[in-house]
């Protein structure tokens, strides 16, 4: 069953149940023992088991990028390179690149690559980081994400480097994690709930809200859809964009069939053009 935010909060209770009951028996250890009998062995702590996902190593989605009067200014690809051992633990390593059409590129250099570490068994990112060229002018952040200390340090790196620690709330999300863990999720008409994010070293809750499945045209066909609308603010309460809603493919694959958001330089959209691997 995919993972949802009842589970989420289920699993902090045990977790907060395991913990509790480990420091009450923690004393009994040091009680003298009755003569003849053999100390308990300690018990074995139960292995972990990875989410299940709708996606694996080897999946690629291509995406048509389009800008304001432009039908296509450009092109994205998010691959789901490897499942590798990442701190201590195992993750997907998700890559997504995005460039411009080559003839935009005349006008104006454009490279973005967005990466992220994906935690196999709590789904939460270990590392984000985001690559960009703009001109002549190259950008590199970096969040390290601290889960059990509700913290992270993101660094940017450009002539200089600057840094700067963020406190998290739980289950706290990366941009590109994000996305697919609403994938994993199971997407139910009229459910609502919200997602902390950590973005560019800011702090941002996601209120997400399903609709109703509809069907929406793509290069694949015409596809039905869940269509989920995440209102993105601040912690101070300002909203960086509106407009913002992602289709995803009501099949259990929950493939992102197009994305939407309204910026002050105009409305981009993302179309999935091709899912191989998938």
């Amino acid at each position: 069953m995919p993972i949802g935010p009842q589970h989420l909060l289920i699993t902090a209770r045990v977790a907060v149940f395991v913990g509790v009951v480990s420091a009450l028996a923690a004393p009994l250890g040091g009680q003298r023992q009755s003569p003849g009998k053999a100390p308990a062995a300690a018990p074995k702590p139960a292995p972990r088991s990875e989410q299940k996902v709708p996606f694996h190593p080897g999946e690629k989605l291509e995406f048509d990028v389009g800008w304001s009067s432009y039908l296509t200014a450009g092109s994205a690809t998010v691959v789901v390179q490897e499942k590798k051992p990442s701190y201590g633990s195992t993750a997907y390593y998700i890559v997504a690149e995005g460039r411009p059409t080559p003839l935009l590129s005349k006008l104006y250099t454009l490279y973005y690559k967005v990466d992220t570490l994906l935690d196999v068994f709590s789904l939460l990112p270990q590392r984000g980081s985001v690559y960009s060229e703009e001109g002549k002018r190259h950008r590199m952040k970096v969040t390290l994400f601290d889960h059990p200390a509700k913290k992270a340090s993101y660094e940017i790196q450009t002539g200089t480097v600057v840094k700067k620690e963020m406190r998290l709330p739980a289950y706290t999300q990366d941009g590109l994690s994000a996305l697919y863990v609403l994938r994993s999720l199971a997407l139910t008409p009229g459910d609502k709930f919200e997602m902390p994010v950590a973005d560019n070293g800011n702090l941002y809750t996601m209120q997400i809200s399903i609709g109703k499945p509809e069907s929406i045209k793509t290069a694949m066909g015409d596809l039905q859809a869940i269509k989920v609308v995440p209102v993105v603010k601040a912690v101070s309460g300002e909203a960086p964009g509106r407009g913002l809603a992602i289709w995803f493919s009501a099949d259990s694959r929950h493939l992102p069939l197009r994305l939407e958001a309204q910026l002050a330089v105009g409305k981009f959209t993302l179309t999935l053009r091709q899912a191989s691997g998938a």
